[in-house]
């Protein structure tokens, strides 16, 4: 049986992206990102102050918070508050790792960068969504700091973004949402850099297991889908 993806796109073709850009006022960068059905605000802010292991090092931080709003998905969920799931910590951990990536942390300087990711609207994709526009987010907030003089010079070096991929009835799918989420078999999270190299893979069996060669294949359709949200995101830093 061949899986027939319900949105009628071609296994490497990802759904619609946008960003739009200086989504609110007060944050350094702002980022609306869509990823079809999945919307996530990422913003960005800065604080002139590090982690205490930090302090007096000359060396910059970036940390990141992930939350789903109550009405994000189908059924309301309750906010985390005093408390978050393991799901919740995993996925805001990614997104910093990730963008540190981004960064060099000593061109920076002794100033924290947090990553706020809000999910609108979930239909699968929501932390590799949320990668890849905060990334966006990114950009602008280290130009504003620039503008401001906080900066002399920028400290990104690389350019970020990420994808989903899966395995459905035993062939690869770019970029899943919610109702390929759920049916996978297997079910990857590529993050990748501007050089194509790896910042990060998370991919793990539900049931069955894979072989070397449907890797392969999830991989290279990774590759293709982050190599267009790269253009894509250079695309949308280019307007005004």
């Amino acid at each position: 049986m061949v899986w027939q993806r319900p949105d009628g796109r071609q296994p490497n073709e990802l759904r619609p992206v946008k960003f739009e850009r200086r989504f609110t006022r007060y944050a350094a960068g702002s980022v609306l990102a869509h990823c079809g059905n999945t919307q996530v605000l990422c913003t960005v802010s800065a604080s002139e102050d590090v982690p205490r292991w930090l302090k007096d090092s000359g060396q910059g931080w970036l940390t990141a918070e992930y939350r789903m709003l109550p009405s994000a998905t189908h059924t309301r969920t309750r906010r985390e508050l005093m408390k978050l799931s393991g799901r919740t910590q995993e996925i805001q951990r990614l997104i910093g790792r990730s963008l540190r990536a981004a960064l060099d942390l000593e061109a920076l300087g002794e100033i924290t960068l947090t990553v706020d990711a809000d999910v609108i609207q979930a239909d699968g994709g929501t932390r590799t969504t949320a990668i890849t526009g905060a990334y966006v987010a990114l950009e602008d907030a280290i130009a504003t700091l620039m503008a401001k003089n906080t900066l002399q010079s920028s400290p990104l070096k690389h350019q970020i973004a990420a994808v989903s991929v899966g395995l459905l009835e035993g062939d690869a799918f770019l970029d899943l949402n919610y109702p390929e989420d759920v049916a996978a078999d297997i079910d990857f999270n590529v993050v990748l850099n501007g050089e194509l190299g790896y910042i990060e893979v998370q991919g793990t069996a539900e049931a069955e297991s894979f072989n070397r060669q449907q890797l392969n294949q999830m991989l290279d359709y990774a590759e293709v889908g982050i190599k267009q949200l790269m253009v894509l995101q250079k695309e949308a830093l280019l307007q005004d």
